[in-house]
């Protein structure tokens, strides 16, 4: 079934005049990322070439995804909004809140069970505004969402970091927080700085033990977790046109971990067996007609160097399979050399668990293959030596491998399936013995590897890698055995080897599901009631942010100078806090848990000036709400990595913090703070954050002449009675100022509707 096919339609009826007309005006050729964000500019036909990382620009998306733990806050501010029904086509996806313990069942009978006010409030919510609403079980909201509305040449946002996923059918799929969802969905533009391109160009084609996750392993140790921030990285050449679209799918999905805006690909024949295998020949046959636009004019790609700010060549030949962390996902280490690392860096080597499947990795493809070599372990007379779990990524995916037989393969060598659903991969996992925060090590094919970021426990090793490498380790149960050179002792004494994984890019027989688990939203909406209980613990009605008082900000208090890396892991936790993410009062009670203080070295334990006790950090910052006293967060490099989680934004500023200064910012994170009315700063000397001090009092200089372009002072008064100065700067344009004082962007939304 094809959804919005009417609105797909009037996109593709647009879309050749709207790319000849920014073809004109900026006069050469465009490629494929220039053609969609053309394509979808707020004000219709293109009339201005715009400058890459440097102008703002208005864009009218075309959908909006949410999944159940971001969907809650957005749903919430869209309430406040006024609007009667979404403007847009809008979804939620109930995937975020299902642990991940026993197995698929029983898991998911426990989640319906605990959640059941959530559900009911976005099911009700939906249901009144017209928004398609997949049930808990139906599927991970990238996977769902890949299956059934993504399309070549489309724009979307999702409040996801890994709504970057679509780009894999060829869309500009960026994730946002709550707040621009609520925009967008209000019939309000979207904004964006144009930006920067980042081209890839593969040639030959994936073989043997390589897969599409090894081409994102690569790029993620080029580019790192920032080298993406501010760009689309659009990938192009032989090497992509001969891959499968879900391993498009993959490499877009975790472009997101190299801070990357969106990435994508060009419209292709994989593309085009894909719609069709997932019933939407009719979109496969309106992209047909207007093929031209839905990858880059010709010039592009011939000579690439003139078009990209930036080229990556990857040939995949030669390419090795990768296996990247621990604890970052951009450690990127070629399987032959993986030995050699791990016992130079005395890296727990016993693999205790391998998890395949996540948004990430859970396709047919994906799937077949890691069963090509789970059937070797009988055939060779093999035993599974660590733990292996299995999460289909969505109920046709799931349907579909246990009609074909590759569940019953893997529960014979030991495996467990969970529920359709994120779970360990975002940290809903019970892991038992977790708690002991022992060191091991465990394998995955998910995308993320921070610390405590799986199971809790910060002596977890995590390493990314293809669903057949993971499988491949965790049948050998040791992190230094190469299965491309490697040979295995078998239950007999013989020594075997695994032949290379194989696998079909699409069901023979075709996708099959009983119930995709899919909710139509009612006709007319206005006579449903959207279900909040006054004394839930788990939702909370929203009260408007006070808008700002008109002066400078004096006598701050600082609560936390944050040491390294700090990702929205660090600032909100997911994990046992996903609960609250409907209430914000309660889930702020996580705010910074997890940061390190560079004062003591340690996590959620700062300095109250007001008593000079040390305390917990979301405890320290009430007693400062509760005394009338703003403070503000300092930070490091790529602050607010990771998550697109507006929580991390919403937290702050529902305890009182007025500021965030930081060496740089991770894009989502930027514009939640803007969304909220937060200041977001960045140091102009990134040296400067050696000068904060304990027990700082700060004052935030020349906000009354707050204008796009103009740095701000800070002042620094130390507890010895000296002062230093030092200028800040921050990426505020015109129209995110007025959200700074109006007291965020949602009340100037209500102001407009009253």
């Amino acid at each position: 079934m094809a959804f919005d096919i009417e609105m797909i339609q009037t996109v593709y009826a647009q879309m050749g005049d709207r790319v000849n007309a920014a073809r004109q005006v900026v006069g050469r050729a465009l490629t494929l990322s220039e053609k969609i964000l053309y394509a979808h500019l707020w004000d219709g036909t293109p009339t201005k070439a715009f400058e890459r990382g440097k102008d703002y620009v208005d864009f009218a998306p075309d959908r909006v995804a949410m999944q159940d733990a971001t969907a809650q806050m957005a749903l919430l501010q869209f309430m406040q909004a006024g609007r009667p029904k979404v403007a847009v086509p809008s979804t939620v996806h109930c995937d975020h809140l299902i642990e991940a313990k026993v197995e698929s069942a029983t898991d998911l009978g426990v989640a319906v069970d605990k959640n059941k006010e959530v559900y009911d409030f976005l099911s009700s919510v939906s249901d009144k505004y017209g928004i398609g609403f997949w049930k808990p079980g139906a599927g991970i909201i990238h996977q769902v969402v890949l299956e059934n509305y993504a399309f070549p040449g489309g724009m979307m946002i999702g409040t996801d970091s890994h709504t970057v996923n679509a780009g894999g059918l060829g869309m500009i799929a960026i994730g946002v927080g709550g707040a621009d969802a609520c925009d967008v969905m209000a019939g309000l533009a979207w904004e964006l700085k144009f930006p920067k391109l980042i081209g890839v160009k593969l040639t030959g084609k994936l073989n043997g033990w390589t897969s599409a996750k090894d081409v994102i392993l690569k790029v993620a140790g080029i580019l790192t977790v920032k080298g993406g921030t501010g760009c689309v990285v659009e990938y192009f050449g032989e090497g992509a046109t001969n891959m499968s679209c879900t391993g498009k799918g993959t490499i877009c999905n975790m472009g997101a971990e190299i801070g990357a805006t969106t990435s994508t690909f060009g419209y292709d024949d994989s593309m085009e067996r894909y719609l069709r295998a997932t019933g939407r020949a009719a979109v496969a046959d309106a992209a047909n007609e207007i093929r031209e636009h839905l990858t880059a004019d010709a010039e592009v790609y011939q000579n690439p160097a003139a078009y990209f700010d930036q080229l990556i060549e990857i040939d995949l030949d030669t390419l090795e399979p990768h296996l990247n962390g621990p604890f970052t996902p951009d450690l990127a280490t070629p399987i032959s050399q993986l030995k050699a690392l791990a016992l130079k860096e005395g890296w727990p080597t016993k693999i205790e668990v391998g998890l395949i499947g996540s948004c990430t990795n859970s396709s047919y493809e994906d799937i077949s293959r890691a069963a090509s070599l789970a059937r070797q372990v009988e055939a060779k007379g093999l035993k599974t030596k660590a733990e292996f779990t299995i999460t289909p990524g969505s109920e046709q995916v799931r349907y579909t491998i246990e009609r074909d037989g590759f569940i019953d393969t893997f529960e014979a060598i030991g495996g467990k399936v969970f529920a359709n659903a994120c779970g360990p991969c975002i940290g809903q996992w019970a892991r038992a013995g977790a708690e002991k925060a022992e060191p091991n090590t465990i394998v995955h094919s998910f995308n993320r590897n921070f610390a405590k970021r799986a199971d809790g426990n910060p002596n977890t090793y995590a390493f990314v890698g293809s669903p057949e490498l993971v499988t491949a380790l965790t049948i050998a149960g040791d992190l230094t055995f190469n299965p491309l050179t490697d040979s295995l002792i078998n239950e007999k004494g013989e020594s075997v080897r695994f032949e290379a994984p194989t696998g079909d890019e699409l069901p023979p027989r075709g996708f099959a599901v009983e119930d995709a688990g899919y909710q139509a939203p009612a006709a007319d909406g206005a006579s449903v009631t959207v279900r909040v209980s006054p004394t839930s613990d788990r939702l909370q009605l929203l009260d408007p942010f006070k808008p700002w008082e008109g002066t400078d900000i004096l006598g701050l208090k600082l609560l936390i100078k944050a040491k390294g890396k700090c990702t929205t892991d660090h600032i909100s936790m997911a994990g046992p806090w996903l609960k609250y993410r409907g209430h914000l009062d309660n889930i702020s009670n996580n705010l910074l848990i997890g940061a390190t203080n560079f004062a003591n070295g340690k996590a959620n334990n700062v300095k109250n000036q007001l008593t000079g006790q040390y305390g917990e950090v979301p405890s320290v910052q009430r007693a400062y709400k509760a005394a009338g006293v703003g403070s503000i967060i300092v930070g490091d490099e790529n602050y607010g990595e990771g998550s697109s989680r507006e929580h991390a934004a919403m937290e702050p500023r529902h305890l009182g913090v007025r500021a965030v200064l930081v060496r740089s910012f991770a894009r989502i994170h930027e514009t939640n703070l803007k969304k909220q009315g937060m200041l977001a700063l960045t140091f102009a000397n990134v040296a400067d954050y050696e000068l904060i001090q304990e027990n700082d009092s700060i004052d935030i200089q020349g906000l009354t002449t707050f204008a796009a372009g103009q740095p701000l002072t800070i002042v620094l008064n130390h507890a010895d009675g000296t002062s230093d100065s030092i200028l800040v700067n921050h990426t505020y344009n015109d129209q995110q100022i007025e959200w700074f004082k109006a007291g965020g962007a949602l009340n100037i939304i209500r102001a407009n509707v009253a």
